[in-house]
């Protein structure tokens, strides 16, 4: 659905040089951009064309050139040779000329009898086809060698040709049609002994010169013929008139067999003399000569329907002829015989308005087809206005309800039509309306740009030309003037409400001002009123506002609305909501550049369009499809923020996707060349596409939908919005989560009367979920702001409390407004269980208790009347086992202790009754108390079954000491059920036997000493080796002197076997009295001072040499292993320095290659990613992937298990080496023991009279220490590094830093200062 529109003319007359002299022929330069034109006087004219390099309206180098001929000799044919680059010129007496225009040579390449006829070079320029006068084609190479030459038409045996008269009726367009490969060439030719106009077409193959396929004989017009570049059909023209009917253009195929028509709607005796199709084999155009003017007609062939997109009339004295440009689709070039030359700019648009109404121009008709109300496929259409002739532009206005049409007719004329509002337009299908043209008369010809001030004015822009003096050698340039119009429209009759105006408009000029430049564009601010932005080639944008303008009308209100370039489609938008109240100029270019201002949003835009979900029309998203089909859908704050390069990657398709990645930013579109035609605003949220074939395809992007039902649930419309959720299958979770369900809770009673309808709400009901979807499934579509406390609750206690979670609160809110504002029916009790079904837990308890009310209403018989308002309990017990789990029911209805009820639920749920009657049976003979302590134990409610099997006696007590050992988080209530003193005891010792089986002795040992278990106790205490509690229990169980002294010795040998010799030490001294053993066990826990005043306490001089011989030997091992240590720290940070140095140069080169590695598709790009991290700082080649990828549970735990042992080794050349040896490196520092079993040793040596040795050990300690963290330091500063710097990166550099930064530091405080 698209309408051609002419984008702008460039103008020039050529100055003849004799009043009888014509414009004959024309060829087009593609290398120059230059036509050359030839006249009766065999003239050559050349003349550079416009272009986007040159200033707008500018024509180039108009010069002519006489070429000698003999008198009475013409030029023909003529075409131009790009190999050449010279024009290849035929003239009645059969020269075949070569002429250079650079400089003016003129060469003879060959005479043919009989004349030329018509000359055409094959596509490839490698071929020359020519006709003679004789009806002889001829095909010359281009060294001017004839390949093979054969007759055009079909005559007698005994006729020569050369005997023919030459005929001076010569065709104006070459009769020799090429395909766009150039394998085959077709021709008309006339069939002997037949009617006149009866012709055959005739398909040649290009090598041999062979007759490949004839046609029939037909009454073909003239010799026009055109085949299509793409090669599909050949285009010809039927002459009708004997039938009374007016000229058809008719399509053949390669084998000569006709494929369909189309006929012209024109004259019965009008004709056809030209038809081209475009280099993009989309349009054809044609020129039609009629009774009292001639025309170009263009057609554009959509769904197997030929439309008349446009018709530029001319006066029947031009005789007009055209060419399309080669290479550009969209430019055509036609000229008048007196030499006016016209290059005509197209540019094709929507033909959906933005409140989507598709408006299709065809012919002298435009087909109205409101998509908003239904998608009729074109060429179908819901009513048609039809006009007094061709429409050449329209513009459409929608107002207040309102919506106004005018177009600019071919003849100059203007029509107006005032349409209902849409919501009637139902009432007008099928129906076609007449338009009256408005009296207006604007001293112009047809306005090529329209725009609607508002709903009683118009702009438009139309093109007038000044004929200057004689342009000649370009010396002076064609005035070629645009002109502005402002346009008051009246209608002089009644309005009939929801009918259609087309008659008794009237139009009057208001202002009228004259441009300098082209104009390309125009489009209306309807906000502001009385405004538009008028564009100029180039991209310059002016405002045409009359309250605000100057002399000429027109100003430049802001820089930022210029465009960089020419934008053919513009575009102004007003956003505003959140966002900033402005307005936004939007342009594309057609180099597929979308513009806003000067800035660029997308270099491969194909089409664009926006979307508005507010009433209005504040646009929110833009819509722009891409050259590589792909679909984008952006938020208008994104395009405000630039944004765009980060979310959407430039446009482009992503090719290599990682796992866990979620593209979601385009759409791909399933076929190529799809365009955006239109959008459907609001709730419909709907992108319309239009493919190649021209059949429409609507799709619900959905974030569009998601944005639409957003906007419905801030306005509070919730039933459009679950309209819309059902519709387009999005979770029912967006209504509840779009703000946080702590919104949703407090409106749900608002929610409920909206709906108003009990299946619906059932079906929200049942598809709620307890996560936040916007977080999750919908996170890369919208996202909202939530306030903290929801989120809190989301993140955090949505799992752990049931009574504040999401799914409990909002049934339990929508359970509260069924009850309050639904009315009692049958389906408001099956939706109030649904609630309670869904519950997380359900809640199936209360659900039978409602069914259970229902089930006594009806044995009880009474209030017919309300019975009515419920449902059956039968039907109840149904839907509720439809619900949940028929088990877990049978088990709710059980945990009510009602057998009754149960039964009801087994036989409903469709149970076997040899598996539940004898059960049920089974418990109905129970007394209660015995029969609610099975069930709980059936449903695993321990603290209840506790609870009945301690109220049924005594007798039970043994049940419930069993239930407990079994459960043994019932000890404490059985704590607070259980009074007699003599069963706490056995309930707390058996608490406590529970307790030490699973090793909580401390525990334990307190709960046997509640109970006086006091040997328990004591071997408790033991167990977790709390001595001072096992001699505290033997003080109270009073035990003898020998037993406490042999229960100390006992506690001392497994103190000791514990590695608690210090302990053991203050045992062996209070309890054993043994100085000896006592001595040798704080040498052991290394408390040097402390063992030294024990033996002079004692005046023990043994012990005293004792511990002065121990601390010698402690003296020197330290020292050994510090100077040992030492070592090590110079070893390994020496290994470290140089892993660093080839990890580093390894990484260098990985980066190098990482171009390479991401060209790789996924698979092989994900193997060698996982080789790479592998590798180690050795690896100088590139790994094998490993055959087997999978490893069974086996090998992996044994793998595991060796890494649990060689946790402590570092293997050279292993991926983990570097930081091993770091980790290593902070291993061997010195803990806070160390350091105060090294204090300790100093003191006592010193005490000794040991000082050097004492200074010694604290000299190599320091030193240790110093290295150690200068290591550390060292090793953190290289890691964050890019280079290792063999001369700074030295244990000696940071030895000093570290001295001076931590000599006062807590880590030396072990030191002695008078052994520093």
């Amino acid at each position: 659905m698209k309408n051609l529109k002419i984008l702008k003319e460039e103008l020039v007359n050529l100055s003849l040089n004799s009043e009888d002299e014509i414009i004959s022929f024309a060829a087009f330069d593609l290398e120059r951009n230059r036509v050359f034109l030839a006249s009766s006087s065999n003239f050559i004219y050349n003349l550079l064309l416009p272009s986007s390099s040159n200033n707008a309206g500018a024509w180039n180098s108009i010069s002519d050139n006489l070429i000698d001929l003999e008198p009475g000799d013409f030029i023909t044919s003529m075409d131009y040779l790009m190999e050449k680059e010279a024009l290849i010129i035929g003239t009645s007496y059969g020269l075949l000329l070569l002429y250079t225009a650079d400089d003016n040579m003129t060469q003879i390449v060959g005479r043919l009898e009989g004349g030329v006829k018509c000359i055409s070079p094959s596509p490839d320029g490698d071929l020359l086809g020519v006709i003679t006068g004789f009806g002889q084609i001829l095909m010359m190479t281009p060294d001017w060698d004839v390949l093979y030459e054969m007759a055009l038409d079909d005559l007698p045996e005994d006729i020569d040709v050369h005997e023919h008269t030459y005929s001076s009726n010569y065709s104006s367009e070459s009769p020799i049609s090429w395909r766009g490969d150039g394998k085959y060439f077709a021709t008309l030719s006339r069939v002997n002994n037949s009617q006149p106009l009866h012709k055959k077409l005739k398909i040649w193959e290009r090598d041999s010169g062979v007759l490949h396929s004839v046609s029939e004989s037909n009454p073909f017009m003239g010799s026009t013929l055109d085949w299509m570049p793409s090669g599909a059909k050949i285009a010809a023209v039927y002459d009708q008139k004997e039938d009374r009917k007016c000229p058809s253009i008719v399509f053949f195929e390669r084998n000569g067999l006709q494929r369909s028509s189309f006929c012209l709607n024109v004259e019965i005796d009008a004709t056809v003399e030209l038809v081209k199709w475009n280099c993009n084999s989309d349009l054809l155009a044609a020129v039609v000569r009629g009774e009292k003017y001639d025309s170009l007609k263009i057609w554009f062939l959509s769904n197997n329907h030929w439309y008349l997109k446009q018709e530029i009339r001319y006066m029947k004295d031009d005789r007009v002829r055209f060419m399309w440009d080669p290479i550009k689709p969209l430019q055509l070039v036609s000229w008048t015989i007196s030499g006016h030359i016209t290059t005509y700019n197209f540019v094709w648009n929507t033909a959906v308005m933005n409140n989507s109404v598709g408006l299709v121009i065809d012919d002298s008709k435009i087909l109205v087809t409101p998509l908003s109300l239904s998608l009729i496929p074109p060429p179908m259409y819901l009513f048609c206005l039809k006009f007094p002739s061709a429409i050449q532009s329209m513009t459409f206005c929608s107002k207040s309800s309102m919506n106004h049409l005018a177009a600019s007719l071919s003849d100059g004329r203007l029509c107006v039509v005032e349409l209902p509002a849409i919501d009637c337009w139902e009432e007008l299908e099928d129906k076609e309306f007449d338009m009256e043209a408005c009296s207006f008369d604007s001293g112009y010809k047809s306005f090529i740009h329209l725009a609607w001030l508002d709903s009683h004015k118009l702009l438009g822009v139309s093109h007038n030309q000044i004929s200057n003096s004689a342009i000649k050698e370009s010396s002076k340039d064609e005035l070629s003037m645009y002109c502005l119009q402002e346009i008051e429209l009246m209608c002089s009759e009644d309005r009939i409400p929801n009918s259609v105006t087309c008659s008794g408009w009237q139009a009057k000029g208001l202002n009228r001002l004259s441009l300098e430049g082209t104009v390309i564009g125009i489009v209306p601010d309807q906000e502001n009123g009385c405004s538009a932005y008028v564009q100029f080639d180039g991209g310059k944008v002016f405002e045409y506002a009359l309250k605000v303008a100057d002399a000429r009308g027109l100003h430049q209100k802001r820089d930022d609305m210029s465009f960089s370039s020419s934008c053919p489609w513009m575009d102004l938008v007003q956003i505003g909501g959140c966002l900033p109240q402005k307005s936004l100029l939007f342009g594309l270019d057609e180099n597929g550049r979308l513009l806003v201002g000067e800035r660029t949003l997308c270099n491969n835009c194909s089409s664009f369009s926006f979307y508005s979900n507010s009433a209005d029309h504040t646009v929110t998203h833009l819509i722009l499809a891409t050259k590589q089909d792909l679909l984008f859908i952006i938020d208008i704050s994104d395009v405000l923020k630039g944004e765009l390069e980060v979310k959407y990657g430039n446009f482009l398709p992503v090719f290599k996707r990682r796992k866990g990645e979620d593209e979601r930013n385009y759409i791909q579109i399933w076929e190529r060349g799809a365009r955006i035609v239109g959008v459907l605003h609001g709730d419909e949220s709907a992108i319309i596409l239009q493919t190649v074939r021209g059949n429409l395809e609507c799709i619900y992007p959905r974030k569009l939908v998601l944005a639409s039902i957003i906007n419905a649930l801030i306005q509070g419309r919730y039933k459009d919005a679950l309209l819309m959720v059902r519709r387009q299958r999005i979770d029912f979770n967006v209504i509840i989560d779009h703000c946080g369900w702590q919104n949703f809770v407090r409106s749900a009673a608002e929610f409920v009367k909206q709906v108003n309808n009990l299946s619906y709400i059932t079906e929200f009901v049942c598809s709620i979920k307890n996560e936040n979807i916007m977080e999750t499934l919908y996170k890369n579509y919208i996202s909202l702001p939530h306030d903290n406390e929801a989120k809190a609750v989301e993140h955090g206690d949505l799992k752990s409390s049931h009574s504040n979670s999401k799914i409990n609160s909002v049934l339990l809110a929508i359970r509260k407004a069924l009850e309050e504002h639904v009315t009692e029916s049958p389906a408001r009790e099956l939706c109030i269980l649904t609630t309670l079904a869904r519950s997380d837990p359900p809640a199936l308890e209360q659900a039978l208790e409602r069914i259970k009310l229902i089930r006594e209403k009806e044995l009880s018989g009474s209030d017919d009347l309300r019975r009515e308002l419920y449902p059956s309990a039968e039907e109840a017990l149904k839907h509720l086992l439809w619900l949940s789990d028929s088990e877990a029911v049978f088990e709710a209805a059980l945990g009510l202790y009602d057998l009754n009820l149960a039964a009801i639920v087994a036989l409903n749920s469709q149970k076997d009754p040899k598996e539940f009657l004898p059960y049920l049976q089974e418990l109905e003979n129970m007394p209660p108390v015995l029969m609610q302590y099975n069930i709980d134990l059936r449903l695993q409610r321990f603290e209840s079954a506790l609870q009945h099997i301690v109220s049924a006696g005594d007798s039970y007590f043994e049940d419930s000491m069993t239930l407990m050992k079994k459960n043994p988080q019932l000890f404490p209530l059985g704590l607070q059920l259980i009074i007699d003193s003599v069963k706490r005891n056995k309930v707390l010792e058996a608490w406590g036997d529970h307790l030490s089986s699973t090793k909580c002795f401390e525990d334990a040992a307190a709960t046997y000493l509640c109970c006086s278990c006091l040997d328990k106790a004591l071997k408790a205490y033991r167990e977790c080796g709390n001595w001072g509690g096992v001699l505290t229990v033997a003080g109270l169980i009073k035990l003898g002197k020998e037993e406490v002294l042999q229960l100390a010795q006992e506690l001392c040998e497994e103190l000791q076997a514990l590695g608690k010799p210090g302990d053991a030490a203050k045992i062996a001294l209070e309890y054993c009295a043994d100085v000896g053993a006592g001595i040798n066990f704080l040498v052991s826990a290394r408390e040097w001072e402390e063992a030294l005043r024990t033996a002079f306490l004692h005046r023990r001089d043994d012990l005293v040499l004792e511990v002065k011989t121990a601390s010698l030997e402690c003296a020197s091992s330290l020292v050994s292993e510090y100077e040992e240590g030492l070592e090590k720290v110079g070893k390994y940070l020496t290994r470290y320095l140089g892993v660093r140095q080839r990890r580093l140069l390894l990484a260098a080169k990985l980066q190098s290659d990482e171009r390479s590695i991401n060209d790789l598709d996924d698979d092989t790009a994900s193997e060698t990613s996982s080789n790479f991290s592998g590798m180690s700082a050795y690896t100088l080649g590139t790994r094998k992937g490993s055959a087997a990828s999978i490893n069974s549970k086996a090998s992996t735990k044994a793998r595991e298990m060796r890494r649990q042992r060689n946790r402590g080794k570092i293997r050279a050349g292993s991926p983990g080496e570097e930081l091993g040896l770091v980790e290593h490196l902070k291993g061997m520092a010195l803990t806070s023991g160390a350091k105060r079993e090294l204090r300790s040793l100093l003191i006592c040596l010193v005490m000794l009279q040991k000082e050097d040795i004492a200074k010694k050990l604290q000299h190599v300690a320091t030193n240790f220490q110093l290295s150690q963290m200068a290591a550390v330091k060292l090793a953190d500063e290289a890691m964050l590094n890019d280079r290792v710097n063999e001369h700074f990166y030295v244990l000696d550099n940071y030895i000093p830093k570290i001295k001076e930064e931590m000599q006062h530091s807590e880590l030396f405080s072990w030191q002695s200062k008078v052994l520093i």
